[in-house]
């Protein structure tokens, strides 16, 4: 199995590619957990990729992203990541935000994200 760092870094390309689903599809596992802030946490992949499908299918303008810094650790990656984009939903977003990743078996199985926006 490849190390945490090149999943992470292979994730993140594929992010920045705009293959959002795509690296969903690859790299979530079936029983994830996701959350935004405090917000209800979102369990199980099938309600994860309804809102990350919401989410891409949202986007009417992207401008950037760009992976700021990775930090690696025992089964845990933590993104800190710039986006710029215009959302039907959320309006005009231009933001930093942290992505905590728990990790097993090659699969995302936790992430949380932290931003203010």
């Amino acid at each position: 199995m490849k190390d945490l760092r090149t999943l992470v870094d292979e994730l993140n390309q594929l992010i920045l590619e705009g293959k959002i689903l795509e690296g969903f599809e690859k790299f979530y596992a079936d029983d994830v957990v996701m959350q935004d802030n405090d917000y209800p946490q979102r369990v199980g992949k099938d309600i994860c990729r309804q809102s990350e499908e919401a989410f891409v299918n949202g986007v009417t303008e992207f401008r950037g992203a760009k992976v700021i810094n990775t930090i690696i650790s025992d089964g845990v990656a933590a993104v800190e990541w710039w986006f710029d984009y215009t959302h039907s939903e959320y309006g005009v977003r231009n933001y930093t935000q942290i992505a905590i990743q728990r990790w097993k078996n090659g699969k995302i199985v936790e992430e949380k994200f932290y931003y203010n926006n």
